[in-house]
């Protein structure tokens, strides 16, 4: 198999490690809690970091007006489905199709990613932003308008005496570098046609 289609080929097969691994994890850290608190995002469902994290989250953001972390997303049947289809859409690519299909591929998993970026951070925004106003305690800027409680998309931030933290994992390592080597795939596929069209 020429090189090309083997990075292709493999590069869309990592993608199925989202299945395997968790794709993102948000942390609190407090001085009331020793051991942070935390949630990790896989494809399909929101997980404890510790025993009861997700619990012990619910229960503090309640005071606030927060809502509940639901059990499950409409996302969580959505997501799946497509990168399901993806992998596999990118393997035939790579076993039967030229290196030009290689950068389409490449563009629409890209598109993918992007709505699903966009879509996170609506739902943190949704999350930190729709408060109940019958809620126990309520909290103001300077300015007087409410304190939003919106986690970031990506990095640190300080939300009253809470550091959240919001970063990848491996799943998204592997989808990362799994489209790296698809977007090296095209590359490698147009320098081997190159050579044989001038022999």
């Amino acid at each position: 198999m020429k090189k090309s289609r083997l990075l292709m080929v493999i590069g869309s097969f990592l993608l199925l490690g989202l299945f395997v691994f968790p794709l993102w994890n948000i942390t609190l850290e407090a001085p009331q809690y020793p051991i942070p608190l935390g949630m990790n995002i896989h494809i399909n469902k929101f997980a404890d970091m510790n025993e009861f994290d997700i619990k012990n989250i619910n229960l503090m953001n309640h005071y606030v007006g927060m809502k509940y972390i639901p059990e499950t997303i409409p996302e969580f049947i959505i997501f799946p489905i497509v990168i399901g289809a993806m992998a596999i859409l990118g393997m035939f690519i790579g076993f039967k199709m030229n290196y030009k299909w290689f950068l389409r591929w490449f563009i629409l998993m890209s598109l993918f990613g992007i709505a699903g970026m966009y879509d996170f951070y609506l739902w943190e925004y949704d999350y930190g932003h729709n408060l109940d106003p019958k809620a126990i305690m309520k909290f103001t800027n300077p300015d007087g308008s409410i304190m939003g409680f919106q986690p970031p998309l990506l990095g640190t931030k300080d939300i009253l005496n809470f550091t959240a933290h919001s970063y990848p994992m491996s799943g998204a390592w592997f989808m990362f570098v799994g489209m790296m080597m698809t977007f090296i795939a095209f590359f490698v596929g147009k320098k081997e046609t190159k050579i044989r069209k001038s022999y």
